[in-house]
């Protein structure tokens, strides 16, 4: 089965990048109008944003969200399939890269923190391609246990590696910090029981991991948001790169919550190509949760 998929991978990835954001119109088009469960969640939770100025805007967000999660499905083949060389390649703008130099120069290790937002998989490997160490990404296995092979597979190559997103995981992603390398954590998947927090995401009780506010608090760590963009009509990408906005206390409520101001922030420059369709706000906050955060 393995085999089968990465061949079908493989075929989907040599298709220009043009065409297949072409094709990601299209397929992100249907789904919107035949998924009346997918169209849902993402109007509601653009409806949540408030990242729209009227109904309208917010309606037009939505198609466009769609589109754009169904571009970012049919990427996951070039990231998985294709050469670190032609993922490269395909950068054509690169924001930022001078604090992951400044980083680089102080011998510093890197904690690289990116929301489900434009083409995280490609931007993960540009930057693992130009930096002196390995990069270790963190992972939530797949629902589907046959796409979990060809997914590592095209992840654990040249010089990238994956850490589940369990303990041994977490412990895997702090020795990398604290030999020096670098890690990437996407801080809006919802956590097990346990291992989050209830804080405010756009204005809503989320419960909210708290793995990448502890990993900032790492000694000689850099902590630096990405996102890489998806230019128009197939033209490539753009990498945009800028530390955490706001200092860190060592309150995990409060540093679970300044990491979210940053998602929503980072969100709201980039707004159709952030994965609404995630749902985000699983669960009831407990009687007790302070409103009053924000």
């Amino acid at each position: 089965m393995q085999k089968l998929v990465y061949v079908l991978f493989a075929l989907v990835a040599r298709i220009p990048l043009p065409l297949l954001h072409g094709l990601g119109n299209v397929l992100g088009w249907l789904g919107f109008y035949t998924s009346a469960k997918t169209r849902a969640r993402i109007k509601q939770n653009v409806h949540f944003s408030k990242l729209a100025a009227n109904d309208q805007a917010a309606e037009q967000l939505a198609r466009a969200v769609s589109r754009e999660t169904m571009k970012g499905a049919l990427e996951l083949p070039l990231a998985w399939t294709r050469s670190s060389a032609h993922i490269v390649s395909l950068f054509k703008e690169i924001h930022g890269w001078e604090y992951i130099q400044a980083a680089l120069d102080q011998g510093q290790g890197l904690l690289l923190i990116t929301p489900h937002l434009g083409s995280y998989d490609l931007a993960g490997r540009y930057i693992s391609q130009h930096l002196p160490f390995l990069l270790t990404a963190m992972y939530r296995p797949p629902k589907l246990a046959w796409l979990e092979e060809v997914m590592n597979a095209g992840r654990v190559r040249d010089k990238g590696r994956t850490a589940p997103t369990n303990l041994q995981g977490v412990k895997q992603v702090m020795r990398a910090l604290k030999q020096g390398e670098a890690t990437i954590v996407l801080p809006d998947q919802v956590p097990s029981e346990g291992d989050g927090v209830w804080v405010r995401f756009f204005g809503r009780p989320a419960y909210t991991m708290t793995l990448a506010a502890r990993l900032a608090k790492t000694p000689q760590v850099t902590t630096l948001f990405f996102c890489g963009q998806r230019l128009p009509h197939g033209r490539g990408f753009a990498l945009h790169i800028a530390p955490l906005a706001g200092e860190l206390t060592g309150d995990k409520v409060h540093d679970t919550q300044l990491i979210n101001h940053n998602v929503e922030q980072w969100i709201a420059r980039f707004p159709a190509q952030y994965l609404f369709g995630y749902n985000r706000f699983k669960g009831r906050p407990p009687a007790d949760f302070d409103s009053s955060v924000n």
